[in-house]
């Protein structure tokens, strides 16, 4: 069971006889993974484990489920206002699935929206912070750093995928639950993303289940919106020139659902969506049966995500122009509350 199928599974997409026999083995095994947690919590919470404070304010951001929520855009954000501030930023993050001796895809497409900014990627993210600070970092964003208890934060913020919010309602590995939503009594602040994607009664009925665990004004709205396309050369072209075509897609994202749904409001026609596991190494092979599907379709071009594109050279696939939407954050609702937070945090950089 790869991936993809796994996810069809767990989502209720896939109903067959195998599904039905393997979803409740994937629940029987979700209760020792449950009760891990809650060891493990419990520790942290009566200080039976320890918490590193580290020279500099650390922010982390994090899931409840694992990925797909948005992580790499907002990581971005904070980063680019931090820098505005005049702020040395580092990043800390595991490398999640990258190659040996190589660094994974988040931390390319990261180097490229956020260029000088130092990425320290090591399992042993306390390890990484010592080095941040003797290099000079005057704040630290911690990437996927809610379950990662080791290292004490400032600001703790939980991400929650609006179209996927509660990993179909199971922890791991029936559902894509890391913890119980309880766990979001240690949030500081939510970010719900993809707001724009689900309906109003969808986003109502959700604030009202996060506002049994934190308090309504420390949610947040963000919608990732589509600024621009850019192909493996760095050139760029305008949506609206390009909006009616007919394309085929594919990408190697927690959220492909999300993906898909953007190129639709951004008015193309997808005549095909391939989709990989996330963070997927491409072959050539692979490429090249994207390019025949391309072709077959008469698709005017093949559309990726940013973070898929870092990860392949080729410009055009059997001769099909290869492009990336490039997203960007926008915060519609909660935003004064965020620069207040953002810009208290400054500040108390700016004091040390």
């Amino acid at each position: 069971m790869n991936e993809v199928e796994y996810l069809r599974i767990i989502s209720g997409q896939k109903t067959d006889l195998r599904a039905q026999i393997l979803k409740p083995c994937l629940w029987l095994l979700s209760l020792p993974y449950y009760i891990t947690v809650l060891i493990r919590n419990w520790m942290f919470d009566r200080h039976w484990r320890s918490v590193k404070d580290v020279a500099v304010p650390v922010i982390s951001l994090g899931n409840l489920t694992t990925g797909g929520t948005g992580k790499t855009p907002l990581v971005a954000y904070l980063t680019q206002w931090f820098q505005k501030q005049n702020i040395n930023v580092a990043l800390l993050s595991r490398g999640y699935r990258s190659l040996p001796g190589e660094v994974n895809d988040e931390k390319l497409l990261l180097d490229r929206l956020c260029p000088g900014v130092p990425h320290y990627q090591n399992p042993n993210r306390l390890a990484s912070a010592v080095k941040a600070v003797e290099a000079g970092a005057q704040l630290m964003i911690l990437d996927d750093g809610f379950q990662h208890r080791k290292i004490a934060r400032n600001l703790n913020i939980v991400l929650i995928d609006s179209l996927c919010p509660w990993g179909h309602g199971y922890l791991l590995p029936r559902g894509l639950l890391r913890e119980p939503k309880s766990a979001l009594k240690r949030a500081d602040l939510v970010i719900l993303t993809r707001t724009d994607q689900c309906s109003q009664a969808e986003l109502e009925n959700l604030t009202s289940e996060i506002e049994k665990q934190v308090p309504c004004n420390l949610i947040v709205h963000a919608e990732f919106r589509p600024q621009y396309l850019v192909n493996a050369h760095g050139e760029t072209q305008l949506l609206e020139s390009v909006a009616s075509k007919t394309v085929v897609s594919f990408c190697a994202i927690g959220n492909p659902e999300g993906f898909k749904q953007t190129l639709k409001r951004a008015g193309f026609q997808v005549a095909r969506m391939k989709v990989f596991p996330d963070h997927h190494h491409y072959s050539q092979a692979e490429l090249n049966t994207i390019g025949t599907h391309a072709t077959a379709a008469s698709a005017d071009l093949i559309l990726t995500t940013c973070k898929d594109l870092v990860k392949i050279s080729e410009h055009k696939l059997a001769g099909v122009p290869v492009w990336a939407v490039e997203i960007g954050v926008e915060i519609t609702v909660g935003r004064e509350a965020f620069q207040e937070i953002l810009q208290n945090l400054a500040n108390q950089v700016s004091s040390c």
